[in-house]
């Protein structure tokens, strides 16, 4: 399948704000891509890229004074398949994973493991190790929540979103993350594209969405725990810790966002012979 995808976000600034973006898909999908995927910036501005820590595409440019507009509008292929079950994977001893995945294991800004272990082995102690135990844990953390898109935070941690009830798709990602490492079960946060493909539409409106991987049987499987189903075409911009590390954008000073929409919608091959629409440019404010 096909998937057309993108974003326009306006930024509006008073002095230059040096700015960090990790706005493009991951390496391993650019393979997929079926139209080239650029950060276009209005005004134009020098930008740089660079490949971080977690593997991640980074865009490195500054902001000027006054309004600035980020887009991208490209076609990726998909192979239309849901994620991947394996009720057989067997969960991986501490002692035998390997060195890059441990850190997956330990507190981070948002994934505070010792502040919900308690919970976490109250769940995991009625499982048997592996894939039961990961799903359950998960199952847990869908079940915790109830997602209220006009409650978003970044203050939010795993434990708070826990005690709240309430969040949105990066909450139920970092309390299933926090569960799953509390009973040592390495898991990583992922955010990216996820429209609204085979399944009924919703009536919020499209953003990035947040999900998260755990490590079994020597590989990483995909999980959601706000959806808690198998779902086809998501799309990975960024991998990290949690949400600190796979900021969409990170600014070094005050930059007001003005304006912010996604779209990710499948289309035909015979709409690639069509010129792409050119987004519409919203006009600065004051």
């Amino acid at each position: 399948m096909l998937i057309r995808a993108g974003y326009d976000i306006r930024f509006e600034t008073e002095v230059e704000v040096p700015m960090l973006a990790l706005l493009h898909v991951r390496p391993e999908r650019q393979r997929d891509l079926r139209t080239p995927e650029v950060l276009n910036a209005q005004p134009h501005l020098p930008i740089r890229t660079h490949i971080d820590h977690f593997g991640n595409v980074c865009s490195r440019f500054t902001l000027p004074p006054g309004s600035t507009t980020l887009t991208a509008d490209f076609v990726i292929e998909d192979s239309g398949e849901p994620d991947e079950v394996a009720p057989d994977a067997p969960q991986v001893p501490v002692d035998e994973l390997p060195d890059d995945v441990i850190q997956f294991l330990l507190s981070s800004r948002y994934c505070e493991v010792g502040k919900l272990a308690e919970e976490a082995w109250d769940i995991a102690r009625h499982t048997e190790p592996g894939w039961q135990r990961a799903q359950a844990l998960v199952t847990a953390a869908h079940e915790r929540i109830e997602f209220d898109y006009m409650k978003a935070s970044t203050e939010h941690t795993a434990r708070s979103a826990y005690d709240e009830g309430f969040g949105v798709c990066r909450d139920f990602a970092h309390l299933g993350i926090t569960l799953c490492r509390a009973a040592n079960i390495p898991a990583r946060y992922c955010t990216g594209y996820l429209g609204d493909i085979g399944i009924e539409p919703v009536d919020y409106p499209m953003d990035f969405s947040a999900w998260f991987e755990v490590y079994l049987g020597g590989r990483w499987y995909t999980f959601d725990a706000r959806h808690n189903t198998p779902r086809i075409a998501r799309i990975v911009m960024a991998r990290g810790r949690d949400a600190t590390d796979t900021a969409l954008t990170t600014q070094f000073g005050r930059a007001r966002l003005a304006h912010f929409h996604v779209h990710t919608d499948e289309v035909a091959d015979t709409d690639l012979s069509k010129p792409p629409e050119q987004t519409a440019l919203p006009q600065p404010r004051g």
